[in-house]
């Protein structure tokens, strides 16, 4: 059995101007993902720059930067047992082209530059915690028990 994890996602200004929080929630909570924490918010300079640090020196850093910062996003903790790697499977890849139907970039986006979502980096051990940091405090996720969890995990 996997143990329970937390993961950060994040839906995009494109889904968020879209309509898609509700849709891409349900997908979620269908699956038999836990919220345990959400914010409606707008990016900063500095947050978005924090977050995309990895790539300061890459040739799309600003191009990523301005359009994190561009629109509102909802930013949410999701839990579960092996969340960050459900969650990076629902999400399909990071080029809608290239994303199966029936996942999120697959069903909703068609440009790489306009992929709708994002989610920790399950290959990365540290992201999942980097990224929770960054956007909530600990007082904002709530622990609490699912009544379905019976039936979801042995």
């Amino acid at each position: 059995m996997s143990e329970t994890e937390r993961t950060f996602v994040m839906v995009k200004p494109d889904g968020v101007q879209r309509g898609l929080i509700g849709d891409i929630v349900s997908r979620f909570e269908d699956r038999g993902l836990k919220m345990v924490g959400g914010k409606f918010m707008q990016i900063d300079q500095d947050l978005a720059e924090e977050h995309y640090g990895e790539h300061a020196d890459k040739p799309f850093f600003d191009g990523l930067v301005d359009f994190i910062t561009s629109g509102p996003v909802f930013a949410m903790v999701w839990e579960g047992q092996d969340a960050t790697r459900q969650v990076r499977n629902m999400m399909g890849e990071t080029d809608p082209a290239e994303s199966a139907p029936g996942t999120i970039r697959g069903d909703y986006g068609l440009d790489l530059g306009r992929n709708v979502i994002h989610g920790s980096d399950h290959e990365d051990e540290g992201a999942n915690e980097r990224e929770i940091d960054l956007f909530f405090d600990e007082d904002e996720l709530v622990d609490w028990d699912q009544i379905d969890s019976p039936w979801l995990y042995e």
